[in-house]
């Protein structure tokens, strides 16, 4: 997601982070990805002040950017904060982060443009420490709905990566062992005065593929854009346990403490 539309991802982030406000959790380690230079990050600094941030910069903000940004939230935090590049992760699908290191992972508008959004959740569950929780939001299938009907040849759409509805992502959370998901979706409708507005911002939402395209002077192109902003949260509970097979899951016998009966007197 590209500097035009950064004004989105800071009103998405400050949604989910009001969403966050019921949930009571103990955190010393957040990985933000991605992270980028935007409001959010003095409400981290605010709401956790003593938490280390891992982050995986997003590929528009410069490591001088982040750094500047999170010295402004909380100077202390620049002390406490370790930036690598998203792109590592989309080449290596990895976070250089170590096993059971965070306490939450928080993902704006990232999904939708992954091709494999389970891996993305298997990573997070990697790095997740027992009772830590995965708040994320993306884009939904309806998103961009206006461009379907016929439009220029010379605008070739494309569709998300993952077009993944709410429900299909809470089954994927339950499939890949995270506990009570919840899941809730919102239309957001924005409307435009001119056409090449419009093109900036569906290609920084990647909805089109990023060649050059004049508007033709009649009006073919919609004044108005629909996104369908989904939210999500869960838990990861029971990392002990191994993964489920067959709806079965199987302990570990060292896991198992015996208790003893009392010596009756």
């Amino acid at each position: 997601m590209t500097q035009p539309i950064r004004w989105l991802q800071d009103e998405i982030a400050d949604r989910m982070l009001q969403k966050l406000d019921i949930v009571k959790l103990d955190v010393k380690d957040i990985l933000i990805v991605p992270d980028f230079a935007g409001k959010h990050l003095h409400t981290f600094a605010r709401r956790y002040p003593k938490a280390r941030i891992w982050s995986l910069s997003d590929k528009s903000v410069s490591a001088f950017q982040l750094w500047r940004a999170k010295a402004i939230s909380n100077w202390r935090s620049i002390f406490r904060s370790r930036t690598a590049s998203l792109a590592s992760y989309l080449s290596s699908g990895r976070f250089d982060i170590p096993d059971n290191s965070v306490d939450l992972v928080f993902s704006d508008l990232l999904l939708q443009d992954l091709e494999d959004p389970k891996h993305f959740l298997q990573e997070c569950w990697r790095v997740l420490r027992e009772g830590g929780l995965i708040a994320f939001s993306y884009l939904g299938p309806d998103t961009g709905k206006e461009l379907r009907s016929p439009t220029p040849p010379e605008l070739r759409l494309k569709n998300l990566l993952s077009p993944w509805d709410m429900h299909d992502m809470g089954d994927a959370l339950l499939a890949e062992r995270f506990s009570d998901p919840v899941m809730d979706m919102e239309y957001l409708t924005l409307d435009y005065e001119s056409e090449s507005l419009l093109l900036v911002d569906i290609a920084a939402l990647n909805l089109i593929d990023p060649t050059p395209f004049k508007a033709p002077e009649t009006q073919v192109l919609p004044q108005k854009l629909t996104l369908e902003v989904v939210y999500g949260h869960a838990w990861a509970i029971g990392k002990h346990l191994a993964k489920a097979k067959d709806s079965v899951a199987y302990i570990d016998l060292n896991q198992i403490g015996r208790k003893t009966r009392p010596d009756s007197a």
